[in-house]
């Protein structure tokens, strides 16, 4: 069969490709760049711990923790653990390390300085034109354009993309500088060495300086530093982004200042030489500001915008092309690459086995499922908006409301939680059996959410968590037994034991791949219960086990069959 066709090479494109390759499908990249973005400090992502788990390893930070303050005072504080911590990252490393891992693979190939300019479907595939001197025609089984918010394989389909313009913008800086909360020491030439992790920082001072910024650690001692600033007004000149920087530093450093001379002495150090700053005599890590160079600086703009359609025949979108969000925290990268992990295992079912009625009912369910997510988050920054910009209303009559409810939504956006930011569940799929129809069983995750990563052991001895064995090769289906006790013995012994050997027959006979893995326990799961896993981390059904059709009516369901 031909190859899956993918129109652009941002994020969502490339980690399509890749995802394409480890489900064993062939895939061509047509990448209307050079192939070698250019390095923007300003222009960074915010990536879920679940979404990076499944990406190769990533040159970006990890946030210890998460502070919000207004103006002088603290509000809250989250403490963040490594599993929950979301990694910081520039776009053009994320881009980098996803073409270096696409060039691994053989299944994969990346073609550069190719603009598409035509796109013809047939019962069969797709063809798609690119443009230039020697234009050449394509031939795929399926494409999909994540040629981002002005996409041409959009347009080509004549698919509206109605929303909003101008929803929030943000003056952006990066900034190699030493802030007063940073963990670290001073070497033995007196120069900072940040620590491995850092401490993200939403300070708010209405009709104040800094105004509302947020402070965001990157890799390498820089920071991000976002100011909010009117939907629609003026360009930002360079000497007012200077202003803002030191205004803001100063702010923080005054304000560290005084912290300092509330408590002990602190350990005293030569004042540093050289560049812009706020550098004092203490050396500690809250004594003030040091030097700073301005790495680069920008505006950004968020849209909200959703394509009508994500699916038209062989044809997909995803990613900018099939939606814009980014205002409140949302981060629009992290959701296009949730676009691409969700449509990555249909389309390998789909190129596998064939398309036929089955693979239509579970291609449609991309659509379904991803857009219903974007619908809600969209509808939630849509009700947030007035509510954390405006204030007032009938949450700041509420315990707890007023400004800590403001700043508890925009800490939901930047760190994945609530409304605002928590990885979706698909409630209304249509790949989950009808309610009552396996005698299912209720665990700790609903079906359609996102199942927890638990410690688990293969059929081969082989140990890992859950989330390690997502993505398998051609749509693989997890299936997951809650067995006790089995994590003391070796798998050869439990294998030939009890219920495992007629659950182990009736995986290797469902209709699509599957892996039969086993857990000692599982959130809210009885003993003895059966989770069936989708490709992409999501619960298909969970039930009691020793009930086989159960198990093979649910493989059916998941990859588009009728329901029973």
């Amino acid at each position: 069969m031909d190859p899956v066709i993918v129109v652009g090479a941002g994020p969502a494109g490339l980690a399509l490709s890749l995802a394409l390759a480890r489900h064993a499908v062939p895939s061509v990249v047509l990448d209307s760049t050079d192939g070698n973005p250019p390095p923007r400090a300003a222009r960074t992502c915010v990536l879920r711990p679940d979404t990076a788990a499944v990406l190769p390893v990533l040159p970006g930070l990890r946030w210890r923790s998460w502070r919000t303050q207004r103006r002088a005072q603290p509000v809250d504080q989250v403490d963040l653990a490594p599993e929950q911590a979301p990694v910081h990252i520039e776009q053009h490393a994320l881009e980098r390390a996803l073409r270096s891992a696409l060039a691994d693979e053989k299944l994969a190939r990346i073609v550069t300085g190719s603009h598409v300019d035509l796109l013809e479907q047939d019962a069969s595939g797709v063809t798609v034109h690119t443009r230039g001197a020697s234009g050449t025609w394509w031939r795929g089984s399926y494409a999909v354009g994540c040629d981002g918010a002005r996409s041409m394989v959009r347009k080509l389909l004549g698919v509206r993309f109605p929303g909003r313009t101008a929803v929030e913008r943000h003056a952006v800086a990066a900034l190699r500088v030493r802030l007063p909360w940073e963990e670290g020491e001073y070497d033995e030439e007196g120069a900072w060495q940040p620590g491995e992790a850092g401490g993200a920082l939403l300070h708010r001072d209405p009709g104040g300086t800094p105004g509302e910024v947020t402070a965001r650690p990157l890799a390498g001692g820089r920071w991000r530093l976002d100011w909010l600033l009117p939907p629609r007004g003026d360009l930002v000149t360079p000497e007012e982004m200077l202003e803002r920087v030191a205004d803001t530093l100063a702010v923080w450093s005054e304000e560290s200042l005084k912290s300092a001379a509330s408590t002990a002495p602190a350990r005293r150090r030569p004042v540093g030489a050289g560049g812009r700053g706020t550098g004092t005599e203490d050396g500690g890590p809250s004594s003030g500001i040091g030097p700073y160079e301005l790495v680069d600086t920008g505006v950004h703009t968020a849209h909200q915008r959703l394509a009508r359609h994500w699916r038209v025949n062989r044809v997909f979108l995803a990613g900018d092309a099939a939606h814009l969000t980014g205002a409140l925290g949302v981060q629009s990268v992290d959701e296009g690459l949730r676009d691409t992990a969700n449509l990555a295992w249909k389309l390998a079912l789909a190129w596998h086995h064939g398309h036929g009625p089955a693979a239509d009912t579970l291609l449609d369910s991309y659509e379904t499922e991803r857009r219903g997510a974007m619908v809600a988050r969209l509808r939630a920054v849509d009700q947030a908006l007035p509510v954390v910009r405006r204030g007032g209303g009938l949450r700041a009559l509420l315990p707890g409301g007023g400004a800590r409810a403001d700043l508890g939504l925009l800490t939901d956006g930047h760190l994945g939680r609530g409304l605002l930011g928590a990885p979706p569940a698909y409630s209304r799929t249509p790949l989950t059996p009808a309610r009552g129809s396996i005698g299912e069983v209720s665990v700790g995750t609903a079906p359609g959410a996102p199942v927890c990563d638990v410690p688990v052991t293969a059929a081969d001895g082989s140990r890992g968590n859950l989330h390690d064995w997502l993505g398998g090769p051609g749509g693989e289906l997890l299936v997951l037994l809650v067995a006790p006790g089995t994590g003391v013995w070796d798998s050869r012994h439990w294998l030939t034991a009890g219920m495992m050997p007629e659950l182990a027959a009736t995986v290797d006979a469902l209709p699509l791949r599957a892996k039969l893995l086993v857990a000692e326990s599982y959130p809210g799961a009885a003993a003895h219960t059966v989770l069936a896993i989708r490709a992409d981390g999501h619960l298909a059904a969970a039930f009691p086990a020793g009930r086989s059709n159960a198990l093979r009516t649910c493989a059916e369901v998941v990859r588009g069959g009728a329901h029973s």
